[in-house]
């Protein structure tokens, strides 16, 4: 778990829907830049990290992601990094991320092939939070 998450409160919701997107803030503690963005095309499936300061201002690092290959499954799907994303982060060619949903969970993971640290935040659809302020540069 990356240190910036640890002993912080973590909470996604569901904050649009529709439209072949899906918009899903992670906030961590009190800090809201963090935006994943889910767009289906034609047969696959892209995700993305919108990352904002603040003031609603795009960071210098943000919309990385990558597309999934294939359909994948209904309840997995798998997203290598994107020419985009190498062309941003040149270090994070090797990424892929991945998001598991069952009917009681949703889980967010990241693997470096550089690094032997996976991150995963899984997260119990069960239990309803109240939903968070607006991410930064988003509106409800």
């Amino acid at each position: 778990m990356p240190k910036d998450f640890q002993q912080q409160d973590l909470v996604m919701h569901f904050l649009s829907c529709g439209e072949g997107q899906i918009r899903i803030p992670f906030v961590v503690g009190e800090n809201r830049s963090r935006t994943w963005i889910f767009t289906l095309n034609e047969n696959s499936i892209q995700l993305k990290h919108d990352h904002r300061h603040e003031d609603g201002s795009p960071d210098d690092i943000t919309m990385y992601g990558g597309t999934s290959p294939n359909t994948g499954f209904a309840e997995l799907q798998y997203f290598p990094a994107d020419q985009e994303t190498v062309d941003l982060i040149p270090y994070a060619a090797g990424n892929v991320w991945w998001v598991s949903i069952t009917d009681s969970t949703f889980t967010y993971n990241l693997r470096r092939v550089s690094s032997d640290k996976p991150i995963r935040v899984e997260f119990d659809l069960t239990e309803e939070v109240e939903a968070p302020a607006a991410p930064w540069g988003w509106e409800n």
